[in-house]
């Protein structure tokens, strides 16, 4: 019988045996008798690592690396007989501090590992931190033992997806939300009925890789408010789950609690996308904290000036190096694992411009990383999104290198319907374009309509409530002079700014909101809900609202109850958008003729039937979607006529005639009181006069030919 001799050690060191370890895979890997440790650094001259007790501050012990158990640029070691459910580790790491060459070693510093599938030292949210901590981030040992009971993807196709985009604690953190872990992966698992009832069947989590809710905390010298990292865009972690959002992460189980969490939501048929932020980390610029990259080999990791400085194209104080070779593979590894090991079915990539960019800070032509990324085995079947601009001025929207598999955030659709929305006039040809999934900017090189992930809200900005209820920001919460955030919000208070008691005001909100809500849902391309608005969630008027850990960012499940009428509208718009594939189009509808209807692909309307108002002082749009061609004519389907408003006055709209055989139905009319101003699909009453309709003052009508 073979003996394997590679389990056996060559060396002690420390009181520990060891041998010379395997360069790959990075990270803490458990092998036979041991764990293998793996650590990258091409300008270290030497390495230690770092051994401690679960929870202690003094090292137990520290293990030179011997310089034959360096290959190349990698420190690698196998270490026996650990107990390694109650060991914590990181790397001390020698080497010269020439900022001017971009080396900034420290060999007093104890390093985290940035492959570390566990981190603690923040188990519990808003737990205190030891501040004189000296390693505070600790690197624990992992083990994949979890059953996924045979769970797989449920694959839904791009054009199918309605994406709801929620923060995991913002869930469910108010007391309303009756569930019971409150602010946690097992409470969101709680409320999977809810969101199958409402109908999305994606879920887009705001950063849940391990960040640091205390990072630039601050105390409101006005309020005496303690103001957080709340929306957690500063990854300390990127291969590890925030263990504060877990109700089980003070045992240290939020890996299994957010994979339990992931297979609920598969079961229930909806898919999980991650915001993930890679275009910089919590190390921020030079005056920054030492975690990991920064000690390990800044030069390797970070874009910088040729003085030494750290570009900040992020707007956060550095930006990751992407298009290093190491860190393009870092990237690679870390996504393949959430993909592998976690299921995830999509990533978002905050100011995902920043990982087009070279040495230099320039816009590459042709970025290797997002090339990969494109043509990676493992994440073959996952959704990429690019919100497609970064805080260097870099603004991609249309242009951003897709490979044939990179959607994008539009922001073009947000801005135009938002202006439309509030009675803009020039707006009605680009509200065309928009709607019919923005061919200006993804048909000239076929990508198509799926291209383009729609939204009118998303967390950073108004919410669906304040868009309608303020005219501009409020954001002297944050306790920055109502400096930060956006002035460019195009909003329209209706009247009156913030709070009212006016049925005036408050009547006409209601129908704004349904008006966004309708337009998003019957436009092509993939829509984006934010959490809450379904309801007009409010959080009073701030645009900002990324340091507050208080019931301006918790989601009041109250006014589900106060706003039954929204709630419901936005339930029937999903379920209409699902029942009608001619509004999930994979190619830009054209004018192009059907043999079998006479009508074209689409056609566009004002007032008068066929006759289109585009002129400089429109308010209107209508538009004709002819159901017979959906799906490429392989799944017929009701032919629609969808009509907007936007001016203040009610307006005689000239119907085109409906196909043979069909009458128009009425399904959204938003112009009348509920439950008038929507149908269930297939429910939906017939218009008495089939030639003419009058449509309300910004109002949207929404018509079914069966």
């Amino acid at each position: 019988m073979d003996t394997r001799i590679d389990v056996y050690p060559t060396h002690e060191i420390a009181g520990y045996p060891v041998r010379a370890g395997r360069p790959l895979p990075f990270g803490a890997t458990l092998v036979p008798g041991g764990v293998n440790f793996s650590i990258f650094s091409r300008h270290a001259t030497a390495c230690s690592l770092v051994l401690f007790e679960k929870g202690a501050t003094e090292p137990l012990a520290e293990l030179p690396f011997p310089a034959e158990f360096r290959i190349g640029d990698v420190f690698c070691m196998i270490v026996f007989g650990l107990d390694v459910e109650e060991i914590e580790y990181g790397y001390r790491m020698d080497g010269p501090f020439d900022p001017a060459r971009g080396h900034r070693f420290d060999k007093t510093k104890i390093l985290s590992d940035p492959h570390a599938r566990l981190l603690a030292g923040r188990n519990v949210w808003g737990a205190e931190p030891d501040w004189s901590a000296p390693y505070p981030h600790r690197a624990r040992i992992a083990f994949d033992d979890f059953d996924w009971q045979g769970d797989r993807s449920p694959g839904i196709p791009l054009e199918d997806l309605v994406i709801y985009e929620l923060h995991v604690r913002s869930f469910t953190q108010h007391p309303s939300s009756e569930v019971k872990n409150r602010g946690t992966y097992a409470g969101l698992a709680e409320k999977i009925p809810y969101l199958k009832e409402l109908g999305v069947n994606c879920v887009e989590l705001m950063p849940i890789f391990e960040f640091d809710e205390f990072e630039n905390s601050r105390v409101n010298q006005e309020t005496g408010e303690r103001l957080l990292n709340y929306w957690g865009y500063s990854t300390v972690g990127f291969f590890a789950p925030k263990a504060g959002f877990a109700a089980t992460g003070r045992l240290g189980m939020q890996m299994d609690e957010l994979k339990t969490l992931v297979r609920q939501l598969h079961e229930a048929g909806i898919e999980v996308m991650l915001d993930v932020v890679f275009n910089h980390t919590a190390e921020g610029n030079e005056n920054g904290p030492y975690i990991s990259f920064r000690g390990l080999d800044n030069q390797a990791y970070y874009i910088l000036t040729p003085e030494g400085y750290y570009y900040n194209f992020s707007g956060c104080g550095n930006t990751l190096n992407c298009n290093n070779p190491v860190v393009r593979a870092f990237v690679l590894d870390c996504l393949r694992y959430w993909a592998a090991e976690y299921h995830i079915d999509g990533f978002r990539f905050d100011l995902a411009s920043i990982l087009g960019r070279d040495l230099q800070g320039a816009p590459l032509a042709n970025p290797p990383l997002l090339e990969s990324l494109a043509y990676d085995p493992i994440l073959s079947k996952c959704k990429l999104v690019a919100e497609a601009w970064d805080a260097g001025g870099l603004y991609q929207v249309g242009s951003f290198p897709a490979y044939g598999r990179w959607a994008e955030w539009n922001g073009r659709f947000r801005d135009d319907i938002r202006k439309f929305l509030k009675g803009d006039t020039g707006l009605a040809g680009a509200v065309a374009t928009r709607v019919l999934g923005s061919a200006d900017l993804y048909g000239w090189n076929q990508r198509g309509p799926t291209a383009s992930i729609n939204f009118v809200t998303c967390h950073d900005g108004f919410t669906l409530h304040d868009l309608v209820a303020y005219n501009g920001k409020h954001n002297e919460a944050n306790g920055e002079q109502n400096r930060d955030g956006s002035n460019d919000n195009e909003s329209w208070n209706c009247g009156w700014e913030g709070e009212s008691s006016d049925e005036g005001v408050l009547t006409l909100r209601r129908r704004q909101m349904k008006n966004a809500i309708a337009m998003l849902l019957v436009s092509n391309g993939v829509p984006m809900l934010l959490a809450g608005d379904e309801f007009a969630r409010t959080q009073y008027g701030n645009n900002n609202n990324y340091c507050h850990d208080t019931e301006l960012s918790w989601i009041d499940w109250n006014r589900q109850k106060a706003f039954p009428d929204l709630h419901r509208f936005v339930q029937k718009m999903i379920a209409f958008r699902r029942a009608h594939p001619v509004l999930r189009p994979t190619r830009h509808l054209t004018g192009e003729v059907s043999s079998a209807s006479g009508l074209p692909q689409v056609s566009f309307h004002g007032t008068r039937a066929w006759q289109a108002d585009f002129s400089p002082q429109s308010r209107v749009l209508a538009y004709l979607l002819d159901g017979a061609q959906a799906k490429g004519g392989t799944v017929p389907d009701a032919t629609l006529y969808i009509a907007f408003n936007m001016y203040w006055e009610p307006l005689t709209f000239e119907l085109p005639f409906p196909p043979a055989t069909t009458r128009w139905h009425v399904f959204a009319n938003t112009g009348c009181p509920s439950p008038d101003d929507i149908f269930a699909p297939g429910e939906e009453p017939e218009l008495p006069q089939q030639d003419a309709i009058l449509v309300g003052g910004r109002s949207v009508l929404i018509l079914v030919a069966r």
